[in-house]
């Protein structure tokens, strides 16, 4: 394997992955809120992600400190009710984060694919009789 060249410096760094989304709980939120433009509850968002109150509650709360989400609280039918919406800001770094993701698994295809052909050209070698 070859070492990198100077311009590639960093090429592996994926600056894209927004550490307040890499987390597998807001990572499922926000994914669960962008494919729900309208919002979800907070308990079917709990449901979808198989999260507790405590713990939605908190990782909601670094996601809304991040301006990823927007939390509006109100009544239906005279019930305490909590909405939870991806905010546009929030769209936009999500797709951010998933053209990173996108570049990561292109990355590990390309080099699974080369080491593929290396090992099947090793075994292309003429035999000796």
């Amino acid at each position: 394997m070859k070492p990198e060249s100077p311009s590639n410096e960093g090429r592996f760094a994926y600056e894209g992955l927004d550490r307040v989304i890499h987390e597998r709980a807001r990572l499922s939120i926000v994914t669960s809120l962008a494919t729900n433009p309208k919002g979800l509850t907070f308990n079917d968002l709990k449901r979808l992600c198989t999260l507790t109150d405590g713990n939605l509650s908190r990782h909601l709360s670094v996601l809304e400190k991040g301006k990823l989400v927007e939390i509006v609280k109100g009544h239906d039918r005279n019930r305490p009710q909590t909405i939870c919406r991806i905010t546009s800001l929030g769209r936009k770094r999500y797709l951010q984060y998933l053209s990173t993701l996108e570049q990561v698994i292109q990355d590990a295809s390309k080099e699974t694919k080369d080491e593929l052909a290396g090992s099947l050209m090793s075994g292309l070698r003429p035999s000796r009789a």
